[in-house]
């Protein structure tokens, strides 16, 4: 069984090699004694979510400080090509649900899009409780898939604005659409920059959608020969890119 990871606060890793000491405290130090029943010399993971992370050894564990010694550095660098999942906001949680799933498959970033057609609809005080939803699925998804490097949340766009980061520089956009012709699995990818994956809802993306991020350069693509839920679409494209290179099987 894989070790299980635990947190500390950005920076808190730099610099460290094998034999030096890292200090869990606060409630990843509770949880790692009280919960976990952290035992000396048992094996963790520790990250601190930018890309850092390390393999322990338990020296000493108490409610309110664990140290442990490094073992060995497993640091997940940047990539040169980062994937975006772009998931308009869905009934039931499906939106959470794909957010879930692409994060365990290593998506780099998201951004919720309240597209014309969600049902779902963040406005005033729902924005804020929207986004701590979406943070805390992204939390729980890369402690459990043991990530170092956790994909960061964008604020919340409307088609206008998602048009416009599509249009940005280094920006290559994709629009995951049911009348595509073009597999994504065969499209030609950047070397680097950042590839928007863009995921509608349940009703689908308006005409005057389309047309709006089409014109900022978004191609139209479809992943396979059904139609796939929303809380699907984006991890199936995540994965599909992944398999070209970033899980090393090309």
């Amino acid at each position: 069984m894989t070790a299980p990871l635990f947190l500390v606060d950005p920076g808190a890793l730099d610099g460290l090699g094998v034999d030096d000491v890292v200090e869990l405290t606060g409630s990843e130090a509770h949880h790692a004694a009280t919960v976990m029943r952290l035992r000396v010399d048992e094996e963790v993971l520790v990250a601190d979510r930018g890309g850092a992370r390390v393999c322990t050894a338990a020296a000493s564990v108490a409610s309110d400080l664990v140290s442990l010694r490094v073992t060995r550095r497993m640091d997940e660098p940047a990539p040169s090509l980062r994937l975006v999942l772009v998931q308009s906001l869905a009934k039931d949680g499906r939106d959470e649900d794909a957010v879930e799933a692409a994060t365990e498959l290593g998506v780099d970033g998201v951004i919720p899009w309240q597209a014309d057609r969600s049902i779902v609809r963040w406005k005033g005080a729902k924005v804020d409780k929207g986004r701590r939803k979406w943070v805390n699925v992204i939390e729980r998804a890369a402690k459990q898939s043991r990530r170092g490097r956790w994909p960061g949340l964008g604020e919340l766009v409307t088609t206008t604005g998602l048009a416009e980061r599509c249009h940005a520089k280094g920006v290559t956009p994709f629009v995951l659409h049911e009348d595509a012709t073009t597999p994504l699995a065969g499209v030609e990818l950047p070397d680097a920059g950042e590839i928007l994956l863009i995921v509608g809802p349940e009703g689908g993306i308006s005409p005057h959608e389309m047309g709006l991020l089409t014109d900022a350069g978004a191609r139209s693509v479809r992943l396979g020969p059904h139609v796939l839920r929303a809380s699907t679409a984006g991890p199936a494209a995540v994965a599909t890119i992944s398999t070209r290179g970033r899980w090393g099987w090309a």
